[in-house]
């Protein structure tokens, strides 16, 4: 069973001005079999609240999968790929470039994301878009790769 935690990075959904479908989705899409959710938290967007959320998540609770959503964009406010690469000991940007990727063939606005994926000890944290059609769309292009990338982050072989 891959342990999971989500982590929404919304200003609004912080102060409870707006709902958290994103971070609904990404539960949604997680077949219960293979995946159990741990913990969800919504933070503002605040590098070191994000920051902290993920090493909480990688060193205390040591989840497996961090999925993170929301402040990949070029807004101002958007510092989630920062915050993520600050706290990894190693990119993954395959995961990245995959979504991306893919993700310009439904959009052009795809090539605007500046999500990053990387490694946390033994803890994956992927960086995935703030919209809900854009968190289904993203989540489906890495999906069936997760199971591998985690028993490989645990010594497993190569396949």
């Amino acid at each position: 069973m891959v342990k999971v935690a989500i982590l929404t990075v919304s200003d609004s959904c912080a102060a409870q001005k707006r709902q958290d479908i994103s971070g609904q989705t990404i539960r949604g899409m997680l077949p219960a079999d293979r995946f159990e959710i741990c913990e969800y938290k919504i933070v503002p967007d605040e590098r070191s609240d994000i920051q902290n959320e993920l090493i909480h998540f990688a060193d205390e609770l040591k989840v497996d999968i961090v999925f993170t959503t929301g402040g990949t964009g070029l807004g101002p406010r958007d510092v989630t790929p920062e915050a993520t690469a600050a706290v990894c000991d190693r990119i993954a940007p395959g995961l990245a470039e995959a979504i991306r990727l893919e993700g310009r063939k439904k959009t052009k606005n795809a090539m605007l994301s500046r999500a990053v994926a990387g490694v946390r000890q033994n803890t994956l944290i992927i960086n995935l878009p703030g919209s809900p059609k854009a968190v289904r769309e993203s989540l489906e292009i890495v999906l069936d790769v997760l199971p591998h990338a985690i028993d490989m982050l645990k010594g497993g072989g190569h396949e």
